[in-house]
């Protein structure tokens, strides 16, 4: 039994499970403040201490960046390209083996301060094979506008690995690609209107009329009844202090308030690559019969020796005899009735002991009838 199927019954028990009250969320884990907002940063920088894996001598980008770099830091190159030769030749003083050209990306959070830490990303752009052991050099980060909001720097952290010996080559993860937490500091905030604005914008995670209006509700219910008003299922105004102390209270007292959300839409995310099937309780499916089997054809060869008989003379010849096989398993057709839910769709699926691929037809055959209502995402 696959470990899938192994997990159904366990669905169909946590289903059984009594519901109880239903459980209140608080706003803080339902929205999110417009103000608040992250900002995504690009750079491009140097990484130096790789052991043979960077970019060589042959990438010009990466020659003319560790030129303009060593200039900037007095260093004169007078003929530069003959002096970023490899150091084997005996004839270069830098190698560039050891060098390899990257891109930096980072998330800087909204209200981000100067001084502040945030983690960066490092990819590798040319030729390199693995960033494992390297450091970056101070490197700029700037928004969509142009302008420089933080400067990286500092030691990689490299979770791929990879080994060759006699021809072979075994790899874990990616090896060109690095992080550093905590590995650039933010260097200017980005404006926002939190301290500026009459009201403050939250707008939900997952838009949702239900949602919304619980929201609205319970807010209106704890300040008064025009506190609160809703710009459609996502975005929600909110009349707020001008006072930033008294702001920032608020919006505590705001974010702490709990709410009962709407229930989520009917949806079956199922990952084709890895055979996983997430089936949420709001999905029902109409009338059906589901029957789901395969004809599978088997040969066997068998290689005999065909001896003559004693004084005929004949000859001794090797004889190839076939055996075919059709089998068709049986597998019983069974029956969806007008409003099931997950529990009784699980249970089918555990009689007929559907694999993962299966499920996956039998769902796609069900959207394709209109007998599923639900969504069906396939990832």
């Amino acid at each position: 039994m696959t470990p899938f199927l192994r997990s159904l019954p366990l669905l169909a028990l946590l289903w059984a499970l009594p519901l109880g009250a239903a459980h209140a969320d608080r706003i803080k884990d339902l929205t999110t403040m417009a103000a608040m907002r992250g900002n995504q940063l690009i750079g491009y920088g140097l990484v130096v201490g790789l052991q043979g894996t960077g970019d060589g001598s042959d990438l010009s980008f990466t020659t003319q960046s560790m030129k303009t770099l060593l200039n900037r830091m007095g260093v004169n190159q007078e003929n530069p390209l003959s002096d970023f030769e490899s150091s084997a030749s005996g004839t270069g003083k830098i190698d560039l083996k050891n060098v390899a050209a990257v891109m930096v990306t980072a998330d800087l959070p909204g209200m981000s301060k100067p001084g502040q830490r945030i983690d960066i990303n490092v990819s590798a752009i040319g030729k390199a094979t693995n960033l494992r052991g390297g450091s970056l050099l101070l490197t700029s980060l700037r928004g969509v506008d142009g302008q420089i909001y933080a400067l990286a720097q500092g030691a990689l952290t490299a979770t791929g690995v990879d080994a060759s010996a006699a021809g072979s080559k075994v790899s874990s993860g990616v090896t060109t690609a690095a992080r550093i937490p905590g590995g650039a500091t933010v260097e200017k905030a980005v404006d926002n209107s939190f301290d500026k604005a009459d009201n403050v914008l939250l707008n939900l995670r997952e838009g949702d009329f239900t949602t919304a209006s619980s929201i609205i509700q319970a807010i209106n219910a704890k300040f008064g009844g025009d506190v609160a008003s809703a710009l459609d299922s996502v975005s929600i105004v909110v009349r707020a202090p001008m006072d930033s102390s008294q702001r920032v209270s608020f919006m505590s007292m705001i974010e702490n308030i709990e709410v009962q959300p709407g229930e989520p839409p009917a949806r079956i995310v199922v990952n084709a690559r890895t055979g996983t099937v997430v089936i949420s309780r709001n999905v029902r499916v109409s009338a059906a019969a589901v029957s789901h089997g395969t004809i599978s054809v088997s040969v066997a060869m068998t290689n005999e020796v065909s001896q003559p008989g004693m004084f005929s003379n004949g000859t001794t010849k090797e004889v190839q005899n076939a055996d075919i096989k059709i089998s068709e398993p049986n597998k019983p057709m069974f029956l969806f009735q007008p409003g099931v839910d997950l529990k009784q769709i699980v249970d089918a699926v555990n009689q007929v002991g559907a694999t993962p691929s299966a499920l996956i037809a039998i769902l796609e055959a069900l959207k394709s009838s209109g007998s599923l209502r639900a969504e069906l995402l396939v990832i």
